[in-house]
């Protein structure tokens, strides 16, 4: 038994977390005891104390009376929002980059080659810096404001437009809205169950999911229309009311957003590609338009190859997020990992909580991708 490889395994594994364990319990306990020498205790009760600071822009309600844990929340919603719009847009533009790439129209496969060559092998800092020095820090001051409808403003403070505001009885549009979402769920997958038994569409598929907007339109004015918007207004130097996106946003957003969609652009064309060509050839030997062709039998096989990379194209975004630190953008960071810390001198604990929650992000959406992707796969019989 002693001679076993698995037991040779067991023990080498255990001896590898026992070493590992004591050198992470030395490390620990050697910045602790370094610490107390500086008059500098661990711990975190600072999270309860009072920030005392400012934050330029918060998606949640903030003012400087608060504590510092509403300012960790603060950091990781504006990170978490930044970041969610990065993948969503950059997703669709590095399809359609990616598509372009294959295009048979050598002007368009070459346009898109460039854009991912130039984008992709600049460095994503010198991006934002252009974006926001060169680009949105020269527009007009906001009394000269570009306006659209006399609602939406843009100038070189921000993006402003209307800000809703919800009376007590949306609760029950809502609830509607809700519900008539899940029905159309529930009827999506019922259509394509019986399409794919029959081949054919339910024939009242059109006429209910017309019928539940106007039921959700019903309930909002039989309700007395319980929801109004705020439009932003100019008062003397800058607008008020409203809400407003700051052009530090718009900066990040415009240069992570392209940097990005060039390397799905090119997991995308990797990914179509490696689809035989036969599959097109027979697509288009009976009758199948190109854009059908794409849409039902290459991107659904294609998407076998293009989810494992792509899974770490959105991973590494998030992590890109910390970046519009450079331009003052508040996300975590920025407003964490630099004034709160300046401020309390708890240099080890705001780092390991900043570090924490890239890891606990990073693993959840690992996690919950590679399930869906484990989904999608070929199973052998």
């Amino acid at each position: 038994m002693l001679n076993t490889t698995s037991f040779r395994a067991t023990v080498i594994q255990a001896i590898v977390i026992i070493v590992a364990i004591s050198i992470g319990y030395y490390l620990f306990s050697n910045v602790v005891a370094n610490l107390r020498q500086m008059e500098l205790p661990f711990g975190f009760d600072f999270i309860n104390a009072t920030a005392g600071f400012d934050v330029s822009w918060s998606l949640i309600p903030y003012d400087p009376s608060m504590s510092y844990g509403r300012v960790y929340l603060v950091g990781i919603v504006n990170t978490l929002l930044l970041s969610a719009f990065i993948v969503a847009f950059s997703t669709v533009l590095g399809f359609i980059i990616g598509i372009m790439r294959l295009s048979s129209n050598l002007l368009v496969a070459q346009f898109a080659r460039w854009y991912v060559e130039f984008f992709r092998n600049v460095p994503l800092l010198i991006q934002i810096v252009f974006w926001f020095i060169v680009v949105f820090s020269t527009l007009p001051v906001p009394r000269q404001s570009y306006s659209l409808f006399n609602t939406f403003f843009l100038n070189n403070r921000g993006f402003y437009f209307p800000a809703p505001v919800f009376e007590p009885g949306f609760f029950w549009t809502f609830i509607t809205a809700v519900l008539a979402i899940i029905c159309f769920i529930i009827l999506l997958k019922w259509s394509r169950s019986y399409h794919r038994r029959t081949g054919n569409r339910l024939p009242y598929y059109y006429p209910i999911f017309f019928a539940l907007p106007t039921i959700v339109t019903v309930v909002f004015l039989l309700t007395g229309k319980p929801l109004h918007w705020i439009v932003p207004k100019l008062k003397r130097f800058n607008f008020e009311d409203g809400s407003f996106i700051p052009i530090a946003f718009a900066a990040a957003f415009v240069a992570m957003t392209i940097y990005r969609s060039a390397a799905i652009g090119e997991t995308v064309r990797a990914g179509i590609q490696s689809i035989h060509p036969g599959q097109i050839e027979a697509a288009s030997a009976i009758g199948f338009p190109r854009i059908k062709t794409l849409w039902f039998i290459i991107i659904p096989q294609a998407a076998r190859a293009i989810l494992p990379p792509m899974i770490n194209q959105w991973l590494t975004a998030v992590k890109e997020s910390s970046l519009a630190v450079a331009i003052g953008f508040p996300e975590l960071v920025s407003v964490f990992m630099q004034t709160s810390l300046n401020q309390t001198g708890r240099a080890i604990e705001i780092v390991l909580m900043v570090m924490g929650f890239y890891m606990i992000t990073s693993l959840t959406i690992s996690f919950f991708l590679n399930q869906y992707n484990k989904r999608i796969q070929l199973q052998e019989k």
